[in-house]
Order: C-alpha cells, then sequence, then structure tokens
C-alpha cells in the first residue's frame, strides 16, 4: 500500500463517523425517523413536538362508540423514502 492510499483509507475512515453524526444531528432537527437493516433505508417523518394542534402527540382521537385516532397534518401530509437493498428472502413453508 503506498502512502497515498494510506492517507486515502485514513481520510476516508475519519470522514464516515463525521458523515453519519452530521446526518443524525440534521434528522433530529428535521423531525425525521431513519430506519436502516439490510433489506431497506427508510426516512419517515415524526410528529412536531411544537405543534398547536396535536401538541407533539401526532393526532387525537375522534368518535365516541368506536374511536379512531385523526393523524395530524405536521407529520401524515409529508412524504417517506423508502430505499430497498437486499430483496426479501421467500418463505420455504406456508404461513399457516
Amino acid at each position: 500500500m503506498t502512502a497515498r492510499h494510506l492517507r486515502a483509507a485514513l481520510l476516508l475512515a475519519a470522514a464516515v463517523p463525521l458523515a453519519a453524526a452530521t446526518a443524525a444531528v440534521v434528522l433530529r432537527a428535521s423531525n425525521l425517523k431513519l430506519y436502516a437493516d439490510r433489506h431497506r433505508i427508510e426516512i419517515t417523518a415524526r410528529p412536531r413536538p411544537d405543534c398547536p394542534r396535536c401538541h407533539g402527540e401526532g393526532g387525537w382521537w375522534t368518535g365516541a362508540t368506536f374511536p379512531e385516532m385523526e393523524a395530524c397534518g405536521c407529520w401524515s401530509d409529508r412524504r417517506e423514502l423508502r430505499i430497498r437493498l437486499l430483496p426479501i428472502p421467500a418463505w420455504n413453508e406456508p404461513p399457516f
């Protein structure tokens, strides 16, 4: 390994944790949730803690007999991003 390759490897090793920490701070500040595993990466919205309508709860309950939760627009109207990485393996046996 030459000195040039070693320097590039060290810079990359230092840049990856810095990029991950920066991404975590940005996601937290913008009320987004990051989920990642080997099959997918998902970025979804979270309710705003300072929302005047839902007060950070994400919605409110409506109805008396059969209550349903009505989602607040502070997070439900925002888009979510999903990136598939690896296909999910098929089941080898029936589900019943």
